[in-house]
């Protein structure tokens, strides 16, 4: 006899409003500490007059912008679904990490273009202040790699790929300061000039593959496109109630499955063969169970199963129920 599905875990009240605590924490922490950055690296700029310094510090305007906007997308996605958004509002959260990408992307343009001005017309920059300068892009150097390491943490433990994006582009501007600190440091002991166009070209391209994988990301969220290992889990439990060596409740096949993103919120629908002669309480029962199993794997989500009979003549698992069902 199919088991019956054991009672839902409910998510506690409790527990969505520390999630929501958190993030909206990293979410302020990430906005100031921005502020904080995009001050410090302008004034690096002002007093060097170097373009990697230039290329760093406008990188950090991005990110105060994108952070005022991923603070909103944090509040937004963890609004409960309501009449006019029955799939709830986590897919905010795509266009947040989309619209950082394109800011990214944007800046890498800007970068290139007064880079490559100034190559052309042939400006002989009159650097200064070179070891001020390399103090303060230091400190910006690990105020950086720390805010990105935090927000990308805090990003995985509640899943919010807002924070993980913000996050992963913080810890790429650390490495971005690295190149900047490098070139200063090159320019400072060397006086190769050319070092410091050369370093701000170099992080203008890789901020733009960063700003494309944001959002290509965004992207296939924005257009439901099927999460390979989400796939595979979803295969993994589900086939484990098909066959001799299946556990209960015990099925006879499946199709049709779909599964797709909104935020952090999975949502999964699949078909579901059982023997024929199955009553409705029944399946219902196997189905609830299947689906239970489903929502717990993926954490937060909703899985909805449709019970159809199994047409298939030669169907072990039919052949194995054909005894008198009350």
């Amino acid at each position: 006899m199919t088991q019956l599905a054991p009672t839902p875990a409910v998510r506690k009240p409790e527990d969505d409003r520390a999630a929501k605590r958190a993030e909206f924490s990293a979410g302020v922490i990430s906005l100031c500490v921005g502020i904080l950055l995009m001050g410090v690296k302008s004034f690096a700029y002002i007093l060097t007059h170097s373009s990697a310094v230039y290329s760093d510090a406008l990188e950090t305007i991005v990110n105060v912008v994108a952070a005022s906007f991923a603070l909103y997308s944090v509040i937004l996605a963890h609004r409960p679904a309501d009449q006019e958004h029955p799939y709830g509002h986590g897919k905010i959260e795509f266009f947040s990490s989309g619209l950082e990408g394109a800011m990214i992307l944007l800046a890498a343009v800007m970068i290139a273009g007064k880079v490559g001005v100034g190559l052309l017309r042939g400006a002989n920059t009159s650097f200064q202040n070179l070891d001020i300068g390399l103090a303060l892009m230091g400190g910006a150097l690990l105020l950086n790699g720390g805010l990105g390491t935090y927000l990308w943490t805090a990003g995985r433990k509640h899943n919010s790929i807002t924070l993980q994006a913000s996050g992963t582009h913080l810890m790429t501007d650390a490495i971005d300061s690295v190149v900047v600190l490098a070139a200063l440091i090159i320019v400072r002991w060397t006086g190769w000039k050319w070092v410091d166009p050369a370093a701000a070209m170099l992080v203008a391209v890789y901020i733009a593959l960063l700003g494309l994988r944001l959002i290509k990301r965004s992207a296939a969220g924005l257009m439901d496109q099927q999460d390979d290992s989400d796939q595979r889990l979803l295969r993994q439990v589900i086939e484990s109630h098909i066959g001799p060596g299946g556990k209960e409740p015990k099925i006879c096949s499946y199709h049709k499955l779909r599964h797709r993103h909104s935020g952090r919120y999975h949502w999964v629908d699949f078909h579901l063969m059982v023997p024929g002669w199955w009553n409705i309480e029944r399946g219902h029962r196997l189905a609830s169970a299947i689906e239970y199993e489903i929502e717990c794997a993926l954490g937060e989500g909703n899985a909805t199963a449709h019970v159809e009979p199994c047409v298939k003549p030669d169907c072990a698992h039919c052949a194995g129920e054909r005894t008198p069902v009350q």
